[in-house]
């Protein structure tokens, strides 16, 4: 995976600023606050359901195996599901890198 650094590339090679000003970073950025607002939003709600839902019905008290009831799984899964919205950032982080790099290099491009 590349690690997109502006210092990576020497202060004539592309112009920061001016690519901050482009439609295609303006979208990329879009697409980033997009994915990370989504992501926080349902994790939040993930989250928090676990209390709401253990203290306002009984349903999560349910028994599945013997002294394992739904809270039990429910916890574990927010453990689970951590984890799964780390690598969906991590992948998405990737390919933003990935569009970075390439508006970078058009910009370089177009410059010379």
């Amino acid at each position: 995976m590349p690690n997109v650094n502006p210092q990576q590339h020497d202060e004539k090679s592309v112009n920061w600023e001016q690519l901050a000003d482009t439609p295609q970073f303006k979208e990329m950025m879009a697409r980033k606050k997009r994915f990370i607002l989504s992501a926080t939003f349902f994790f939040l709600v993930y989250y928090f359901a676990l209390p709401v839902l253990n203290g306002y019905t009984d349903w999560l008290n349910i028994q599945v195996i013997e002294s394992i009831n739904l809270v039990y799984l429910f916890a574990l899964s927010q453990i689970i599901m951590a984890w799964i919205v780390a690598l969906l950032y991590v992948r998405h982080a990737a390919r933003m890198d990935r569009y970075t790099e390439e508006i970078a290099s058009k910009s370089k491009e177009e410059s010379h």
